[in-house]
């Protein structure tokens, strides 16, 4: 079993900026691939960006420039560096991990966090 839990949400102004983290304990050597997804009121689910255990990272074209992923393999740590941040980026952030490569994480991963809330305001 892998633990996951979040950090870092909370309330921005437009253009600004977010670090979030996510802190994994438990069977951390069996994980593959991390990511963050996020989900607004009333919409589905979205990846965001993933990152591989070699360190290749993918993201979604909605955020692509925007923020970065990236991975602190000594503190067993994940980050979402959230640049730019515009009212449409408003939602639950989750993190997530999973011990299968797969083409695309877009359907979920095993593991998931609680979630950490993100508000943007104009």
């Amino acid at each position: 079993q892998v633990q996951l839990v979040e950090s870092g949400g909370g309330l921005v102004q437009a253009g600004g900026s977010l670090r979030l983290s996510c802190a994994a304990s438990g069977r951390q050597s069996s994980i593959i691939a991390m990511g963050w997804y996020r989900q607004a009121p009333g919409k589905q689910r979205e990846l965001l960006a993933t990152i591989l255990s070699g360190g290749t990272t993918d993201y979604a074209d909605s955020v692509k420039g925007r923020f970065t992923i990236s991975r602190d393999n000594a503190k067993n740590t994940v980050y979402l560096q959230m640049n730019s941040l515009k009212p449409e980026d408003t939602a639950v952030y989750y993190c997530a991990a999973d011990p299968q490569f797969k083409l695309a994480y877009s359907s979920g991963m095993k593991y998931w966090g609680k979630g950490t809330l993100v508000t943007v305001s104009s």
